[in-house]
């Protein structure tokens, strides 16, 4: 599949919870196919933005109250993707609550056939070495748990039907109802090119980290490869095969700024310690998608 290339089964609507910055591309990548799209925000001024974009966009808060979430207009799109972030850095631990809203009223509604919860590669924290899909997390890390538990609600979802077991098969309208989790690595792109972090002089640790990042096209392209998936759910990882170290590529993304090279502070690793490293190769096998920018090396010095 070409990147961005949307074949294989109908999609007609798609609903977009949290539709910031991936969202938005996303969003316009849709609608440039004839795809309808909804998208929510959590106030007002930020859903005028999106219409301002040509976007339709609905006012969506979460905590909510479940029953008047139920009857929310994004429960009628044929997909549902959502991208709300666990906003750790504000000191919320309600992530997991959110999404089990979320995957609670598609349930009811009963219009939804599949839904994609973008997470992250943060619930691989805690762990050294290659991590895949299939590996054991350390749920006593910083903020796995929460993560997990967002990511179970929407997997319990597969297969789902709120009619399934109604015994009333003449308005049974029930049909495959498919649930993923991509897990996304950092994020890069337009306005977030990483050399941008440098610009305050702050220092960086964990020089000999492995980068695990995926640019925001390609994570747009996966959304879209996931959406015309036809394996029935899962959780894929959404990375690159760039696979340097963070002094590496800090020091790439300074010289492609013209910028001084960064400041590392020098980690006490333990002796034979291994960085951790995403693996994309189920994604590759199962999804076919082909990224477009698979070297976020080049990438760097392409961006003008």
């Amino acid at each position: 599949m070409k990147s961005n290339e949307v074949i294989g089964k109908v999609i007609s609507s798609v609903g977009i919870v949290g539709c910031g910055w991936l969202g938005s591309a996303l969003a316009k990548q849709l609608k440039s196919q004839h795809i309808s799209v909804l998208a929510t925000r959590s106030n007002t001024d930020n859903a005028e933005q999106l219409i301002k974009q040509g976007i339709d966009a609905h006012v969506l808060s979460l905590p909510a109250e479940q029953a008047l979430l139920n009857s929310h207009a994004i429960f009628k799109q044929q997909c549902l993707v959502i991208a709300i972030t666990p906003q750790f850095r504000q000191g919320r631990v309600d992530y997991a609550d959110k999404v089990k809203q979320l995957v609670e009223s598609a349930k009811v509604a009963n219009c939804v056939e599949q839904i994609i919860l973008l997470s992250s590669s943060a619930i691989y924290n805690g762990l050294s070495g290659q991590v895949d899909e299939s590996i054991k997390l350390d749920l006593s890390a910083d903020k796995v748990s929460v993560l997990h538990d967002a990511e179970q609600a929407v997997l319990n979802f597969n297969g789902h039907s709120a009619n399934k077991n109604s015994g009333n098969n003449s308005n049974d309208k029930s049909v495959n109802k498919n649930a993923y989790v991509l897990r996304l690595s950092g994020l890069v792109g337009p306005e977030r090119h990483p050399g941008k972090f440098l610009l305050n002089g702050r220092m960086l640790n964990n020089p000999q980290a492995i980068v695990n990042l995926i640019h925001q096209h390609d994570a747009v392209g996966l959304i879209q490869a996931t959406l015309q998936s036809d394996v029935g759910g899962g959780i894929f990882n959404g990375v690159s095969s760039t696979q340097v170290t963070k002094k590496q590529y800090y020091q790439a993304a300074a010289n492609a700024l013209k910028l001084p090279m960064p400041n590392f502070e020098e980690s006490d690793a333990a002796p034979g310690s291994v960085p951790k490293i995403v693996s994309g190769k189920k994604t590759h096998e199962e999804l076919a998608y082909t990224f477009f920018h698979d070297d976020l090396l080049t990438w760097l010095e392409e961006v003008e």
